[in-house]
């Protein structure tokens, strides 16, 4: 799982991401400070994963994980190559998921790539240049598709349709997340195109340390703009966070959060948002050797799930053992679960729910 942090050169995005991981990328108050695009693997921060390490005092435990990826900054003109258009595109292409950094605070301090502070506009800025690199691939799609419908050929006239309802959308201005579009077609022809504004986005306003708790006047803004997009708001102080994440002591932490009016680091809220956003979940399982945190996809199987840990689980499969974590926690141990009627032996039909403790019986 990958999720990218984009926005304009200068928004905060390399002050966030060294604030979500170890990775230290460089952070300077100049444009196009990041080239290459730094990776870092964040946890997931999840409690249930602390209660059973506990129940169970593993040899070692093991969190879900997501990447985030640091891309360089985005200028007017990069579906046509301006600044590192082509690479940031390129970049961002590869990735499931963007979170995409709104600057949400005033400081003359920090220069701003337009000469002033609005969010609005730097999102139409990005929002326009991705929906024009997604029309060049629509329209030489469609140059492709064209021949083949012509001829009559029933899946390519369908097809052809979808590719019009998408070149009708971004030239007016929507993304194609935002279109109604059948399921089926998306499956069937949007989803293989990997298209940028097809990603799933959550905006991520980059504010002050004073509306690091309640926001101000440029995030209500994007909540209003982005009302119908079906998008995430996350209000966070980078600046902030990035200096929490140097604070080694949790007990400094906390109080350094409570000063500032926060319960826990905004840090900890976008990686779980962000899980969410690529449509993950956590199930787990528990031995003595490990305690580890798996991340499958909403609606998977089991045989799915299994296939996660190896890919001989999911071909082999016989049944998956699976126990509820509240009756894990309640029981205190597997052995007391299965005493007390309420580990579950399910088939090939069964649906994962997050937070189940799984064990996986295969032959191959």
């Amino acid at each position: 799982m990958k999720a990218g942090i984009v926005g304009l050169p200068n928004v905060g995005k390399s002050t966030l991401f060294n604030s979500l991981s170890n990775a230290k990328a460089q952070s300077a108050n100049f444009p196009f400070c990041t080239i290459e695009p730094n990776i870092g693997v964040v946890n997931v921060p999840d409690p249930r994963l602390e209660m059973l390490e506990s129940l169970v005092n593993p040899e070692r435990v093991v969190p879900a994980t997501v990447d985030i990826v640091d891309i360089a900054g985005l200028v007017k003109g990069a579906s046509k190559g301006e600044g590192l258009g082509n690479q940031f595109l390129g970049n961002i292409r590869e990735t499931d998921a963007i979170l995409h950094v709104l600057r949400c605070f005033d400081d003359d301090n920090v220069v701003h790539v337009d000469g002033n502070i609005d969010p609005i506009r730097d999102k139409e800025t990005i929002d326009i240049e991705l929906q024009l690199k997604d029309l060049e691939s629509v329209e030489k799609k469609m140059d492709k598709t064209k021949r083949a419908a012509k001829t009559g050929n029933k899946e390519a006239q369908r097809e052809f349709a979808v590719l019009e309802q998408l070149k009708t959308g971004l030239e007016s201005g929507t993304s194609v997340r935002a279109l109604t579009i059948t399921e089926e077609d998306r499956t069937d022809f949007v989803k293989p195109m990997q298209l940028i504004t097809d990603k799933p986005v959550m905006y991520v306003c980059n504010v002050d340390e004073g509306s690091a708790v309640s926001g101000n006047a440029h995030v209500d803004r994007v909540k209003e703009a982005v009302k119908d997009e079906n998008a995430e708001v996350l209000v966070l102080a980078v600046g902030i966070e990035a200096d929490i994440a140097e604070l080694d002591d949790y007990e400094e932490r906390q109080l350094f959060l409570e000063d500032i009016g926060l319960e826990e680091a905004g840090a900890g809220k976008l990686i779980r948002s962000a899980y969410r956003l690529l449509n993950q979940q956590t199930y787990f399982t528990a031995g003595k050797k490990e305690v580890r945190a798996w991340t499958v996809r909403v609606g998977a199987t089991a045989p799915q799930a299994a296939g996660v840990i190896h890919t001989d689980f999911e071909r082999g499969f016989i049944r998956a053992e699976v126990i509820k974590y509240d009756d894990f926690v309640h029981y205190g141990s597997e052995a007391k679960v299965r005493d007390a009627g309420k580990l579950n032996v399910e088939g090939k039909e069964y649906i994962v729910k997050d937070g189940d403790i799984m064990n996986f019986r295969f032959n191959v």
